[in-house]
């Protein structure tokens, strides 16, 4: 065995800043249906969510009707903020620079909005092809679900036992981790609240980092962990 088949990325929180704005918007909204809450709140509870499930996971736990046209209204509000405000992970371009494995995009949202902010900020072309959304699968195939986690792997041939996720949020690590595959947590984006750390680790991760540059070291080193197993 030679390391990892396969790096899975993650892409709001680990390749792009946007889960900050994702929270901001839907803060605001939810604030304004009757559901007060703050922005580290929806961080801390709902990063990794998309905001179907987010709205549906409220409905249930406060007895609060939303309106449908909620969730029209993230979107075009959503879209229109990343599309002026989106920025890459400090240091992520270089850290992909120095991988040597194949790697790929495995995401909750939607391949247009991957498409849009991974052009954004410069990324699309490392990756495409290898940009998957779990939308394309089916409605009820998002992460927590290890549906997209096998769907990437499959693209390459991978053992998912071989293959590494690089994750930012508690219901990411539980789909990677479903799928049978090894992760590293991320924190080091701007919607990184104080346990953010901890729960990754209790989630799954088997480490966590808060910077990209860290990234490929310990990558190197959890693959001759894998290779002396």
């Amino acid at each position: 065995m030679d390391g990892f088949d396969l790096i899975i990325f993650d892409c709001d929180g680990v390749l792009v800043d946007s889960e900050i704005i994702a929270a901001e918007v839907e803060s605001r909204l939810l604030t304004g249906a009757g559901y007060p809450i703050g922005v580290e709140e929806m961080g801390e509870r709902f990063s990794g969510m998309t905001w179907h499930n987010i709205l549906l996971t409220i409905e249930r736990e406060a007895a609060i009707p939303l309106s449908a046209s909620l969730l029209d209204q993230s979107e075009k509000l959503l879209d229109a903020r990343l599309a002026a405000e989106v920025e890459a992970i400090d240091g992520v371009k270089a850290a992909l620079s120095r991988l040597r494995k194949p790697y790929c995009v495995c995401s909750n949202s939607s391949s247009d909005r991957l498409a849009m902010m991974l052009g954004k900020v410069g990324l699309r072309e490392v990756f495409a092809p290898h940009i998957y959304s779990a939308k394309d699968l089916g409605p009820d195939r998002v992460k927590p679900k290890p549906d997209i986690f096998l769907h990437g792997a499959r693209q390459f041939n991978a053992n998912p036992a071989n293959t590494l996720v690089v994750e930012d949020s508690v219901h990411g690590i539980h789909g990677a981790r479903a799928a049978g595959m090894r992760v590293v947590g991320f924190t080091g984006a701007s919607h990184s609240y104080p346990s953010h750390a901890d729960q990754l680790t209790e989630a799954g991760a088997e480490t966590v980092i808060s910077r990209m540059s860290e990234l490929p070291d310990v990558i190197a080193a959890l693959a001759e962990w894998q290779d002396a197993i």
